[in-house]
């Protein structure tokens, strides 16, 4: 049974999956079009953040930031190491999907990365219902940025 906890930055094990986070993602991005947050940047008030846990053990975690009442941005989406490559990523974008309906958002987008870093990442995203769309919120065309979208069901 999958146990998600809002907000819980001070653990140590989420502490340390989002510093790896950060790190890796920093290392496979070209300057000026890295977009990942850090932690003090996840604890602005216009995104909510969870862990997801199965068990004591860390699967993964994600964000939601409010571009606006209707509109949020997935942030800061990760599966811990020893959950990867068993649908998990999936399980976090569901999750986050779900809390988004909570909060009546109507569209969801993201930025995430062109390069073959981010491939399966982008897959994911299609596979979830994600479509590539143009730049938006403050974002700007960015050869190493892709962009996606969706509408949110809130029935």
């Amino acid at each position: 049974m999958l146990k998600s906890i809002e907000g819980n930055f001070d653990n140590r094990k989420v502490n340390e999956l989002l510093i790896n986070h950060f790190i890796e993602l920093r290392s496979v991005s070209p300057e000026g079009s890295a977009h990942v947050l850090d932690i003090a940047g996840l604890k602005d008030s216009s995104i909510k953040f969870w862990s997801l846990w199965e068990g004591e053990d860390l699967m993964g975690c994600g964000a939601l930031k409010f571009l606006d009442k209707k509109h949020g941005e997935f942030k800061s989406i990760r599966v811990g190491d020893n959950f990867r490559n068993k649908g998990n990523g999936s399980k976090v974008i569901i999750h986050l999907i779900n809390e988004a309906k909570k909060l009546n958002i109507e569209r969801l987008s993201l930025e995430t990365g062109a390069g073959d870093f981010f491939l399966n990442a982008r897959k994911l995203f299609i596979k979830s219902g994600f479509e590539h769309c143009e730049p938006f919120s403050h974002y700007k065309i960015d050869i190493n940025s892709i962009y996606m979208t969706m509408l949110v069901n809130n029935k």
